[in-house]
């Protein structure tokens, strides 16, 4: 019994102790971000950058990522369209966009024979790349006019720096699905990846729709990896490896699509839960002898892992609790001190993004309803990733149209 109690307590504590690192790490990283100087961009500083755009048949969003690129405060830019074997019009949209744009940039268009992955379409497009800096996003992506010359000002700010991430935003906002996401990236991920960067000094993974690397060091480590479920995740921890920093900058803003069923969520979510699996065996020898702030990340990524099994035995022991003996126990207490944790959460993320991310005060009525979303989406993803990785370790995934988010 006292197990099932003791399973049960850290089921409920450790979202409230993980929610509060969260807050104070999120609120530091703005004080320091806010006193942190870099050097300003002039025409000697603003190095050749190649914007890679991967894509696999989006026709209907490849003319708005472009659009936004033309539209960037940073000229000095070239722009490499990956079609990786699209089924659709596609390919044939890339070259009426390299013709359309001739007179103002350069364009090139590298077709890829057979679909193998975002992965391998990065690493094609690298062949080609003449950028010391290279900006991937994805083919349904909007950019901010500012977000490269973000990205550009921290590069240039330590020349130990490989990689910057910037900011999703959700811009389908027209279901509730889409609001709840929207909520989950300025009041959990981009909370995160703030707290992470403050506490330790790095995050778990850079996000693969806004990256921007150093040339020096994606080549050191290799390029992408086609073998993995998630790239962004492992080249991650592949720059950790070579002695490179990676760094959260969020004033680098890029408007993204999510997915709009529930089905396309989980299925994204059980790859990102697979993809952090795979970085933590492949890590493994870290959680040993690597620094204190890589081991933080990993043993959080274990934690994380436990407490969704311990919540799913949980979960079983109230459902028959409720069935044999008709009641079931809960601390008041502690779900009242969760629900206020949660509440602060978001709003310290909706005050920090509610300018720049266009959102609005009614946003905050869907909390309630997110905070049940949010647990139990990443708890049925979780579970799923932990049972298809003991299966199938080896498994290696692929991307598909048009589910969103699955890129």
């Amino acid at each position: 019994m006292w197990l099932i109690n003791l399973m049960n307590d850290f089921v409920i504590g450790y979202p409230i102790l993980v929610a509060s690192l969260w807050i104070i790490g999120c609120l530091y990283f703005g004080k320091l971000q806010r006193t942190e100087k870099r050097p300003a961009l002039t025409p000697d500083t603003a190095p050749l950058v190649s914007i890679l755009v991967p894509a696999h048949n989006e026709q209907d969003t490849l003319k708005g990522a472009v659009a936004s690129i033309a539209a960037l405060h940073y000229h000095n830019f070239e722009i490499i369209l990956i079609d990786d074997k699209s089924s659709d019009d596609t390919l044939n949209i890339m070259y009426e966009l390299q013709k359309a744009y001739e007179n103002r940039f350069l364009i090139k268009v590298v077709p890829i024979e057979v679909n193998q992955g975002k992965a391998n379409a990065m690493n094609q497009g690298l062949k080609v790349a003449n950028g010391e800096y290279l900006l991937g996003i994805d083919s349904d992506s909007i950019l901010d006019y500012q977000s490269l010359s973000e990205l550009v000002k921290t590069l240039n700010s330590d020349p130990h720096i490989g990689a910057v991430a910037g900011k999703p935003v959700v811009r389908n906002r027209t279901t509730i699905l889409g609001r709840l996401q929207l909520l989950e990236y300025i009041g959990v991920i981009d909370i995160i990846k703030k707290a992470q960067a403050f506490l330790t000094g790095r995050i778990t993974t850079v996000s693969g729709v806004i990256v921007a690397f150093r040339r020096d060091a994606l080549l050191a480590v290799g390029g992408w990896n086609p073998a993995v479920m998630t790239e962004d995740i492992d080249i991650t921890w592949r720059m950790y490896r070579h002695g490179w920093q990676v760094r959260y900058e969020p004033r680098a803003i890029c408007w993204i699509l999510v997915p709009e069923s529930v089905r396309n969520l989980i299925k994204q979510r059980q790859r990102w839960s697979r993809g952090g699996l795979e970085v933590l065996v492949g890590n493994r020898d870290v959680l040993a002898h690597g620094s204190w702030s890589k081991r933080v990340l990993l043993y959080e990524t274990v934690i994380s892992n436990v407490w969704a099994i311990c919540t799913s035995l949980s979960l079983i022991s109230w459902v028959l609790n409720l069935i044999m003996v008709h009641s079931v126990q809960l601390d008041g207490d502690i779900l009242l001190i969760l629900l206020v944790i949660s509440f602060t959460q978001f709003g310290i993320g909706f005050k920090a993004s509610q300018a720049a991310a266009y959102l609005e005060w009614r946003d905050l009525l869907l909390i309630p309803v997110y905070i049940i979303y949010y647990w139990m989406i990443n708890l049925v993803s979780c579970i799923a990733a932990i049972i298809s990785f003991v299966l199938d370790p080896d498994r290696i995934g692929t991307w598909t149209s048009p589910d969103r988010g699955l890129k």
